[in-house]
């Protein structure tokens, strides 16, 4: 209602108002010529900076970097203690600091300048080898030439970039004056738009009245229709005001009811799926605890150890303190325990490969999906088929999606029977809790899929005589996402 309140406006509201737009609108040529020429004027004095830094070097390469070399080839000061490294980096230094914000010949000039500073690093090095090796001073005294030749045509170099320095600024200049004169064209024609948008407004005011109550008729039709989605616009005739805003309360009140119906079924589907999620295949922990205890009968401590913690660990992160969604690492940990366990009972014809990169664990995703598609390839792939075989389980990045697999080397699936599993993927509702005996099955993992990330695909599901494979897509998706999602839900 608050919300609405504050749309309502006369008529002479509405004329205010367009005289402030009018008079914003012949304001916008004096702030945009304001603007640009403050951004020329920081051009400007960017490029003053940048000429009296390479103009504060010319000292230091022309005439300081020559006489500390000559004083290293008289001996005067020792190769390690001239600092002459040190003058040519500082140099490189404000090159390349400059070069990075300068562009064309200006650009040009100093990176032909920069390299040619390691022509004059090189001849350095050289005499500091010499004077090491103790090599005669004639040798010493040439390459001192070298580098004062190097060192005048660098700094030459130094002269043609303020000389284009120099130019641009008087291309600025210019500029600044251009900018002048288009604002004062500018200014004209907007005062000519300022004119065609008064008459505009006496045309338009005509409809003021009329508009509102077409949309009142337009909308209220729509909501006998049964679409709630329809809303009356903010109207600013304050006799249509209370209609206008008591049909739009009753649409969102409908509306509402409507979302709250659908959260409503969602909720229960979740809790449904929960617990289904939360069934515990007995079998697996009395298998497994037996596979412990014969384990330390046989003295088996490593063995042992390994086992205690592989359960310890799929316990642990199948229950995560009933945190719906985990780290990546956090699943990829809990179905190495899983595939750890059953390898120690099914050693003779089990094998497993995990292939999920490091770098995918600044990634959350909702718990428990892989583990039970891996149980369906164990029991319903590699237990069937003669002589064991492998499963192997992947994770990728594409894009902005995970793009995760189960693969496995079993018996595969006829036609008939893939068509079958298929058709049960498309169910809507989870399945009943005795479903749930040796995992949650697939149905429940395709619409904990479906159900947790909105979307309208689910598991995908490939088998032939080679075997089969699950796989699933899901958004990439950090920590902070989630919570916001969460906050949004709620």
């Amino acid at each position: 209602m608050g919300g609405i309140r504050a749309a309502e406006q006369s008529i002479v509201e509405r004329i205010n108002r367009m005289t402030n737009r009018l008079t914003a609108l012949l304001g916008v040529p004096v702030i945009a010529a304001m603007v640009m020429t403050m951004l020329v004027a920081a051009q400007y004095a960017g490029m003053n900076e940048r000429m009296n830094t390479i103009a504060s070097l010319k000292p230091m390469v022309e005439t300081e970097i020559p006489e500390t070399v000559w004083n290293m080839v008289s001996g005067r000061v020792g190769a390690d203690d001239s600092g002459v490294i040190e003058r040519i980096q500082a140099v490189n230094r404000a090159m390349e600091q400059v070069t990075g914000m300068s562009r064309g010949n200006q650009r040009l000039e100093l990176v032909v300048a920069r390299r040619t500073m390691d022509t004059l690093t090189q001849y350095v090095e050289e005499i500091r080898t010499n004077i090491r090796q103790e090599a005669p001073v004639v040798e010493n005294e040439q390459i001192l030439a070298e580098v004062r030749a190097v060192a005048a045509l660098v700094v030459s170099m130094l002269n043609d970039f303020i000389t284009e320095a120099i130019s641009a600024s008087a291309l600025m200049v210019q500029r600044i004056t251009r900018i002048a004169y288009a604002g004062s064209g500018l200014e004209l024609l907007l005062l000519a738009a300022a004119l065609w948008m008064t008459a505009r407004f006496r045309a338009r005011t005509a409809q003021f009245i009329r508009e509102p109550i077409a949309k009142l008729e337009s909308v209220t039709a729509q909501l006998a229709e049964g679409d709630m989605s329809a809303r009356l616009p903010l109207t600013q005739v304050r006799e249509l005001w209370n209609l206008t805003g008591q049909v739009n309360i009753m649409a969102d009140n409908l509306e509402e009811m409507m979302r709250q119906r659908v959260k409503d079924e969602r909720s229960l589907k979740k809790a449904e799926l929960r617990t289904l999620q939360a069934q515990i295949n007995p079998h697996f922990l009395y298998n497994t605890l037996d596979a412990i205890v014969w384990k330390a009968e046989a003295g088996d401590q490593e063995e042992v150890i390994q086992l205690t913690r592989s359960l310890s660990d799929f316990f642990r992160i199948s229950l995560s303190s009933g945190a719906d969604w985990i780290p990546i690492g956090q699943e990829k940990k809990h179905i190495a325990g899983y595939l750890s366990i059953q390898k120690t009972r099914y050693h003779d014809i089990l094998n497993y490969e995990i292939d999920i990169p490091d770098e995918l664990g600044e990634y959350y995703m909702l718990k428990l999906l892989l583990q039970p598609l891996i149980e369906n390839a164990l029991y319903h792939g590699i237990k069937n088929n003669r002589g064991g075989g492998v499963i192997r389980v992947t994770g990728e990045k594409q894009g902005k999606e995970l793009v995760f697999a189960v693969r496995d080397t079993g018996r595969g699936m006829d036609a008939e029977t893939l068509k079958q599993v298929r058709e049960r993927m498309r169910e809507s509702a989870p399945p009943a809790l005795s479903s749930a005996t040796g995992g949650f099955g697939l149905v429940n993992v395709n619409l904990r899929l479906r159900l947790y990330y909105n979307q309208t695909d689910g598991l995908t599901i490939e088998s032939g005589p080679g075997g089969t494979t699950v796989s699933f897509r899901v958004p990439c998706r950090t920590s902070e996402e989630i919570e916001q999602e969460s906050g949004a839900a709620s």
